[in-house]
């Protein structure tokens, strides 16, 4: 049993990222109890995250290919769509049933990760995915799932997964270019499509106290701008499917942080299938060839 050749860091930073992404939902709902709308949320942590590294940094230049270009741009409108649509999302549907239509991501990764970047899925891979999938599907499954009809929620969870693909086929397919372009490009895009939501929705200007901006300001800034970093880092250092399936790890953090911080029950079913997901991330992690 290994570590795949890339070493453990890529790992850590996306264990990191997929445990803040899981437990999201609260602060989230927090802000939003303070009258600080989803969009406005987004806006207002991206925002200040993406001005305090410009001061920092500056803006990095753009590649010199075209074809770098067009990739960035999909990433741009990939990533701000993945991260305003899920912030939505679990504002307006319960977490379960977001985790349920956000986490068909890995299945949109492999489809993309084939057709742009040629990765053919391994026998460790598909063993890997196929065991957290099933464990996905245990923890989250009820009897009612297919009789509800599906929601805004629901189509804005499923559309966030495929964006949330697109993002990491484009980082993973711009690996040559520097983690701080790739990140500020994410960041950037938020800002966009955060503006055009408030726009579409017609949103006010949130009435919040300088707690609840602060605390936007915050989650930014010690939240999105770390993990942001961290998922660009490590997907840009490893396959995209082996990278999703380490990911699906933000569903067990979800149903645990609910358990701790809703008081929701978690019941025999949902501690088989955390297992599961679980064991498909160690089989991810410890099993891949040494070719990766």
């Amino acid at each position: 049993m290994k570590v795949a050749a890339n070493g453990w860091l890529p790992v850590l930073a996306l264990l990191v990222a997929a445990s803040f992404w899981g437990a999201i939902w609260y602060p989230s709902r927090q802000l939003e109890a303070m009258n600080m709308a989803g969009v406005w949320q987004t806006l207002i942590s991206y925002g200040a995250v993406f001005v305090l590294v410009g001061l920092f940094k500056g803006l990095p230049r753009l590649p010199r290919i075209e074809a770098d270009r067009k990739y960035l741009l999909i990433l741009f409108f990939a990533a701000g769509w993945t991260n305003v649509a899920f912030v939505l999302a679990v504002l307006s549907n319960e977490v379960v049933r977001v985790m349920i239509f956000f986490y068909l991501s890995p299945l949109w990764t492999i489809l993309l990760g084939r057709w742009v970047l040629n990765e053919h899925l391994t026998g460790v891979s598909k063993v890997a995915l196929s065991v957290s999938l099933l464990g996905a599907v245990v923890m989250l499954w009820n009897e009612s799932m297919l009789s509800t009809p599906i929601g805004k929620g629901d189509a804005l969870a499923l559309s966030a997964g495929i964006a949330f693909a697109l993002t990491n086929v484009m980082t993973r397919r711009l690996q040559h270019c520097s983690t701080m372009l790739k990140t500020q490009t994410t960041w950037l895009g938020v800002v966009m499509i955060s503006i055009v939501m408030i726009i579409l929705l017609d949103e006010p200007m949130p009435d919040s106290s300088p707690i609840a901006w602060g605390g936007a300001i915050a989650l930014g800034v010690f939240g999105f701008l770390l993990t942001t970093l961290f998922v660009v880092y490590a997907v840009s250092q490893m396959p995209v499917q082996r990278s999703s399936v380490i990911m699906l790890l933000e569903v067990v953090v979800g149903a645990v942080s609910a358990w701790w911080l809703a008081n929701e029950k978690i019941d025999l079913q949902e501690w088989i299938g955390g297992a599961l997901v679980l064991g498909g991330g160690l089989i991810a992690v410890f099993f891949q060839p040494e070719s990766e």
